[in-house]
């Protein structure tokens, strides 16, 4: 079943390459969507794609790549959309 979930992952979150850990992992699993880093030191992804490897995903947000500390994981989840055929890293 396809889902589709946005996450804010707070921390030392940037700076320690995870929006292109976030999307290498994508990739890999097929999910498609986006990560950023907001002004405020958090990075936000969209995930979409089968729930299994979205909630793999998710998992991933939980402890970043190496160099990363994550002290908080929020996760909202929305009604996917199927606008995505990629995984992107945005920037502002």
């Amino acid at each position: 079943m396809r889902v589709r979930a946005r996450v804010f992952v707070s921390g030392r979150v940037q700076g320690v390459f995870f929006r292109y850990e976030t999307k290498r992992l994508a990739i890999r699993l097929g999910v498609f969507g986006w990560v950023r880093n907001l002004p405020d030191g958090r990075v936000e992804a969209l995930f979409e794609g089968e729930r299994d490897d979205v909630e793999k995903m998710i998992k991933f947000c939980y402890r970043g790549p190496p160099g990363a500390i994550v002290k908080d994981v929020k996760v909202f989840w929305e009604k996917p959309t199927g606008e995505f055929d990629s995984f992107q890293i945005r920037y502002f």
